[in-house]
Order: C-alpha cells, then sequence, then structure tokens
C-alpha cells in the first residue's frame, strides 16, 4: 500500500475548513444585515378589538388609548425622543395620556416605534380620526343665534363642553370598536396639513396640521402648548397628545 503524506494532505484540507468557515461566517453576516434586529414586541403598542370600516370599505387598525407618558419615555430613554415628559405624584405614568407634544417630537416617536416593532404605525387623517369619533362625540349643537354675523358667539357659547382636565386612560367613552377617550380632554393630532396640497405646500413643509377632538382646530407643527397657539374655531384644545395608527393588523 502506498503511503500518504499527511503533511502534504493537512495543508489542503486546513485552507478548505478555514476556507469554507470563512464563507460562513461572510453569509451569516449577510443574512443578519438583510434581516436586521428582531422586532420588540413588547413595544407593540396594544389595539382596540376592532378595526374601523371607512366609507371606503378600508380598514384601519386604531390603537386602543392615546401614547402614555410611559410609552413615550421609552422613547426618551432609547435617545430617539427628546422631550422627556413628567407625571404629577398624583398620576400613573403608565395610564397618563402624553400630552404636550407638538407634531415635530410626534414624529420622533412614530420614527422610533417603527424601528423597535418593525411596522408602519402613522398617525390618522382628519377624516379618519372623525369616522372612528363618529359614535362618542356628541352632536353639533344648533346655534344659538341666527344672524350669520353672529356665528362665532353662538360656537363660543355652545362648544366647550369637553372636560379639560387631564385623567387616566380610559376615564371617558368607548366606542363600539373598542377605541377609548376619543371624547376626552386630550386633542389628538393627524397627519392632514391645514393647508390643503393644492394650495401647492410640501406636506414636508406644512406650517400646521389638524388636531382630532370635540371640534376642529389646527395647530401650528411647533405648538406644544395649544393655549398659546393654534387655528381652533371655538374654545382652544386642552392637551395635545397622539394616537397610532396602522393599515394593517398589527
Amino acid at each position: 500500500m502506498t503511503a500518504v503524506r499527511m503533511d502534504r494532505i493537512w495543508p489542503e484540507l486546513s485552507l478548505r475548513l478555514v476556507g469554507a468557515a470563512l464563507v460562513a461566517v461572510v453569509l451569516a453576516g449577510v443574512a443578519l444585515t438583510q434581516r436586521g434586529p428582531a422586532a420588540d414586541l413588547k413595544r407593540l403598542p396594544v389595539m382596540a378589538e376592532r378595526p374601523i370600516v371607512l366609507p371606503d370599505g378600508h380598514r384601519l387598525y386604531v390603537q386602543r388609548h392615546e401614547v402614555t407618558v410611559a410609552e413615550w419615555n421609552a422613547c426618551v430613554a432609547d435617545r430617539a425622543c427628546s422631550l422627556e415628559l413628567r407625571t404629577r405624584p398624583d398620576q400613573d405614568p403608565a395610564t397618563t395620556p402624553a400630552t404636550g407634544l407638538s407634531y415635530v417630537d410626534v414624529q420622533e416617536y412614530i420614527r422610533w416605534i417603527n424601528v423597535e416593532t418593525r411596522q408602519n404605525f402613522r398617525l390618522p387623517t382628519a377624516t379618519e380620526w372623525n369616522t372612528m369619533a363618529a359614535s362618542v362625540l356628541p352632536e353639533k349643537p344648533d346655534p344659538i343665534f341666527t344672524d350669520p354675523s353672529l356665528t362665532w358667539a353662538s360656537t363660543y357659547l355652545t362648544e366647550g363642553i369637553a372636560p379639560r382636565a387631564l385623567k387616566a386612560q380610559g376615564s371617558f367613552s368607548t366606542s363600539p370598536e373598542g377605541i377609548a377617550d376619543l371624547d376626552g380632554s386630550v386633542w389628538e393630532w393627524t397627519q392632514e396639513c391645514y393647508a390643503s396640497a393644492s394650495e401647492g405646500i410640501d406636506p414636508a413643509r406644512c406650517p400646521a396640521f389638524f388636531v382630532g377632538g370635540e371640534h376642529v382646530a389646527a395647530m401650528s407643527y411647533l405648538v406644544r402648548d395649544p393655549a398659546r397657539g393654534g387655528c381652533a374655531v371655538g374654545t382652544p384644545p386642552a392637551h395635545l397628545g397622539m394616537r397610532l395608527v396602522s393599515d394593517k393588523a398589527v
């Protein structure tokens, strides 16, 4: 039998093994880069039991409650949101709505939550918000004055019936779909620009957005305190917060 020289076999075998290992490492790295970090399911918001069915038949999946202080500050802890929120000693951050938010602040949170959860959450449009809140908002009262020139007076005297105090989630009505507090003291940002696209304004440069609440209101994208600025007809919103929606089931 011919003797096999092991000093020739081992170097070749070693090179093959090393080469195969390198290929495996590279492929694993590529796969990991393509997938990215796994979604953090703990960050997923609690959604309403049933979606909203819009007039065109489209289904909209809506967060059950407004984003809370605790949820918001998780974004701050990850250094993705710049505004840290605090609560009074008698408030629980886990159940207190996050308020004092500008449209810019809200966009920071949306970018963060979508990265964390691998979802495509967004704000509702003004039309979507009105549809989801229609079942819990009070009917618009008849005007006190019939003279068109006194419409402003009717508005101020018949609106402002919504409570102003910031209360824990679940303190107000719940819609048939399971969406809570749409008739509460927190007005919620929408993604709808106050100046329509037909006016030639880039949505990224929109100066003001509609907020959903007791009545129609528009707020400058930089406003955090609604008492200091806005285009509301009637009493200004009490608080500015947010609620997430999605075009697909979460």
